[in-house]
């Protein structure tokens, strides 16, 4: 009897690598036989725009230039730009690459439609997770009441997030001053800890090395159990498991100004990284903005800082943390604090 070959997944045997859209299951140019009666005419232009546009809000959440992606990743400008257009038929083992030089991984990057927008932190949890947190999680799920009843994060401080410039450490220094708590910035205490420079970090160890530094950074600033004041990073959103701490441990501000006035502080600074010598900065800059938006917006407040002087935009802040420092003081077991 005859047996038909089963039909096998379109690999290039020389290159090494899967297209995304037969992998997809989508037809290929050279076969258009093999097109069926579900596939729409726009269904492969649809899906590299869906893969374009994650590469480039996954590339602003992370802060990276165009230019900077295609260093790290070893692929031409030219190439990622066609990818984000959604003009290329990108590879696997392409993107892959694209993944890594962003710390990201590869499943965030292809369209789909998450069930919920947690849905990153939840699976890093899984991943991190003992058998038996698992099994827990699976009868809490299925409609059980668990083991153990959830546990409050400890008050930790105020938290301030927001892009760079938006004022986080010269405000962050003045509030605390105020209120006299500690005032913390995780750059520098990923710095002090591992004795390199951020940039030395990323250098060495990539996006997911700094990233993990970073956590670190923050579970030991956690572990002092004393009230803070902490600047974060402006990419810490990036980071569903730290910014999920952030959030829980600390009353969270987001410093809000207009891109161009992010953009002239940063150059007042003089520091224009990860952004230095990009013709399109200020449009790079927008992008960052933009993606990084809604989940600075998950903030419990946000203070405007746009066209104030450092003592205005320092007074709206302190108004902004009265709730917490006053009226929710007891429910933290803190004094209250007199502003």
């Amino acid at each position: 009897m005859h047996r038909k070959t089963p039909r096998r997944l379109a690999v290039n045997a020389s290159r090494h690598y899967v297209s995304l859209k037969r992998a997809a299951g989508l037809p290929s140019r050279g076969h258009p036989q093999r097109r069926t009666m579900t596939d729409s005419p726009d269904a492969e232009s649809h899906f590299l725009e869906q893969l374009g546009q994650r590469v480039r809000t996954m590339r602003a959440l992370r802060g990276m230039s165009r230019k900077v992606l295609a260093k790290v990743s070893g692929i031409s400008e030219r190439y990622i730009a066609q990818l984000e257009s959604g003009k290329g038929n990108v590879s696997i083992v392409l993107l892959r690459r694209v993944s890594d030089a962003m710390g990201a991984h590869l499943e965030d990057l292809l369209p789909s439609a998450d069930p919920t927008p947690d849905w990153q932190m939840f699976r890093d949890l899984l991943r991190k997770a003992t058998p038996a947190q698992i099994a827990q999680a699976k009868d809490l799920l299925a409609g059980g009441s668990g083991a153990t009843a959830p546990r409050r994060a400890p008050f930790c401080g105020i938290a301030l997030i927001g892009l760079r410039g938006a004022g986080k450490s010269t405000l962050g220094k003045i509030l605390a001053k105020k209120v006299g708590w500690s005032f913390v910035e995780l750059n520098k205490e990923v710095e002090q800890q591992n004795g390199l420079s951020v940039a030395e970090i990323i250098a060495l160890y990539g996006q997911e090395g700094f990233r993990r530094m970073e956590q670190a950074a923050l579970q030991q600033l956690l572990a002092r159990n004393e009230l803070m004041v902490l600047a974060t990073g402006g990419g810490i959103v990036s980071e569903p498991l730290t910014f999920d701490q952030i959030l829980s441990s600390f009353y969270t501000i987001w410093l809000k100004a207009e891109p161009e006035e992010h953009m002239a502080r940063v150059r007042r600074q003089g520091d224009l990284r990860p952004m230095a010598d990009d013709r399109s900065a200020m449009a790079e800059l927008r992008n960052i903005l933009l993606s990084r938006e809604p989940l600075y917006a998950r903030a419990t407040a946000v203070v405007d800082t746009a066209g104030l002087s450092v003592d205005a935009a320092a007074a709206r802040l302190i108004d902004a943390v009265r709730p917490v420092l006053q009226n929710e003081a007891r429910s933290f077991g803190l004094r209250s604090v007199a502003l």
